[in-house]
């Protein structure tokens, strides 16, 4: 996948052998002298001015939800429900249904794993009795133990379920995420017998998420942290930030050799509305520089003893001052030279 530049842009500050590159794809002439007073014909001039330079580099990625989370069975017992694809499932609602009862999701970051019943302590424990106090129950405390008071709250919330009150939560019971989750696809059907460990279906979060798969030559870009800008398909521009970074290796066929890439997965910082999978246009910041001055690129001009340098348009003379060339950006060049200050004009050679 080829990056795509905006225009005039070189990537990253420059060396001379660069810059000369740079030179050539603009054309840019040698200097002729300097100290000349200029004849009648009007010199096309540009500012020296003083701005933040930002290289932009430009990548196709997709939108979509994320990366997918399996959810299986932890019990024996016939498929009797499933959700939608596309379906949005919250705390306390049935991921699905096993011999007709339900599968409750609730949030926390620990998977169930244990029986939990009078008496038990431990961080599940007070993850369980926070999602239980979210959904509404009152009558017990919110801590490490499941007390008798537990087990009597639990009971409520099995009954509101249609489930057997038992006063405790079997770990085939329960599924935990870390928020809503989106139903991404089924991985059965209603009517299906299952084990422990049969998949049931994919999830995925439900808010938008943008991937873009880098090239390793690009992998500089794949800064987690960082923020980019998507552009979107109806057009619109927004702003996002780099949550993840995985390399991911693909196997080559027929004896091709395996194909490494960068995958970027971009969280955006401001809503955006699911459009389920669709291209998006990701542009990442490859180089910025603060405060600098800049010239048009066309500006250069390269010297007879070598390096670079611009003519500066004074009054009715114009001068050649050399210059130390910094980052290239949407066709304006970094520089820095004896003298120089922002307001000052220099002949761009038409």
């Amino acid at each position: 996948m080829g990056a795509r530049r905006t225009a005039g842009v070189v990537a990253g500050v420059l060396s001379i052998a660069a810059v000369a590159a740079v030179i050539t794809v603009f054309n840019l002439p040698e200097a002729e002298g300097s100290n000349n007073p200029a004849d009648n014909t009007p010199v096309p001039t540009a500012d020296i001015t003083k701005q933040t330079l930002i290289d932009r580099e430009n990548h196709d990625g997709t939108l979509g939800h994320g990366d997918t989370t399996t959810i299986s069975s932890r019990g024996n017992g016939t498929v009797t429900g499933l959700p939608a694809e596309g379906a949005t499932v919250t705390r306390g609602k049935a991921i699905f249904h096993l011999d007709n009862n339900p599968v409750t999701l609730l949030y926390g970051a620990l998977p169930a794993y244990r029986t939990l019943s009078t008496g038990v302590k431990g961080a599940d424990v007070k993850q369980f009795e926070q999602n239980l106090w979210a959904l509404g129950y009152r009558g017990f405390t919110v801590d490490s133990t499941y007390s008798w008071a537990t087990a009597s709250t639990v009971k409520d919330w099995q009954d509101d379920l249609d489930l057997t009150k038992t006063g405790t939560v079997d770990p085939s019971q329960i599924v935990y995420t870390a928020g809503a989750v989106r139903v991404a696809s089924l991985s059965t059907q209603v009517g299906t017998v299952v084990g422990p460990g049969a998949a049931v279906e994919k999830i995925t979060g439900t808010s938008p998420r943008a991937t873009v798969a880098l090239d390793t030559s690009s992998g500089r870009l794949a800064k987690q942290g960082a923020t980019v800008q998507v552009t979107l398909p109806d057009g619109k521009v927004v702003p996002g930030k780099i949550i993840k970074v995985a390399t991911v290796v693909s196997q080559g066929d027929n004896g091709e050799a395996d194909t490494t890439k960068i995958k970027v997965t971009i969280r955006f910082t401001s809503a955006v509305k699911s459009m389920g999978a669709a291209a998006v246009t990701v542009a990442f910041t490859a180089g910025k520089r603060p405060n600098v001055l800049a010239v048009p690129v066309a500006a250069l001009l390269a010297l007879a003893e070598g390096g670079y340098g611009v003519q500066v348009a004074d009054g009715s003379t114009t001068r050649i001052v050399a210059v130390e060339t910094g980052l290239f950006a949407d066709g304006k060049a970094e520089i820095t030279g004896n003298g120089l200050q922002a307001g000052m004009k220099v002949v761009v050679p038409s």
